[in-house]
């Protein structure tokens, strides 16, 4: 890579700069052990979400509220952000972060419990967008959930999808960095989606929903 593209690259990993409230929601998170997503990442949430209206938004991995918020800033003003996270500390820095940026309660249904159990009650073919950002190792569950659970049109977003620079390297055969490269594959040569993997944050996989 030139040292041009790797100036480039930082000047738009740099471009969008978070708000008050995601700057306190990113310090929360991080306090509490919960990697947030890049500002990068959190932009093309909020853009995603914009272009294809998302009323209807389920988060895997609420973490301390950063992206949820990018989601939210996205989505339209009756826009409902459903987001889940095994761990309940989590849910309360996500829930304190909405409040301090002004989000009503209505837009936001925070679910405290493991995302497999939580998924597997919802409505098939109910939501516009789905952003995965959970445990690793089950991001194929998650996909599986997500394929049923999105309208055709419908986006799904993967977080990690280079994970540390390791997908792209053969050599590296850890368990994560299988699974991770391995779906990534499997949806590009799938049928289900119209697949672009971008090299935004720690990678950024983007699906749509056939």
């Amino acid at each position: 890579m030139s040292t041009n593209r790797a100036v480039s690259w930082a000047y738009a990993e740099g471009f969008l700069v978070e708000d008050q409230h995601a700057e306190a929601a990113r310090a929360r998170g991080e306090s509490l052990g919960a990697v947030p997503v890049a500002a990068a990442v959190g932009g093309l949430l909020r853009t995603l979400a914009a272009a294809i209206g998302a009323h209807a938004v389920v988060e895997i991995g609420t973490g301390g509220g950063v992206s949820g918020l990018w989601l939210l800033a996205g989505m339209p003003s009756h826009g409902v952000l459903t987001t889940i996270d095994v761990d309940a500390e989590h849910q309360r820095a996500a829930k304190e972060a909405f409040a301090a940026a002004g989000v009503t309660h209505q837009r936001t249904r925070v679910i405290t419990g493991r995302a497999q159990e939580v998924l597997s009650r919802m409505t098939d073919g109910a939501y516009d967008l789905v952003f995965v950002d959970g445990a690793k190792a089950e991001y194929p569950d998650y996909v599986a959930a997500a394929t049923r659970l999105l309208r055709q049109g419908g986006v799904l977003v993967m977080d990690n999808m280079l994970w540390h620079d390791q997908v792209a390297d053969p050599a590296v055969r850890d368990e994560t960095t299988r699974t991770l490269r391995d779906l990534g594959k499997a949806l590009r040569d799938g049928e289900d989606y119209l697949v672009s993997l971008l090299p935004v944050g720690d990678g950024v996989l983007v699906a749509v929903k056939r």
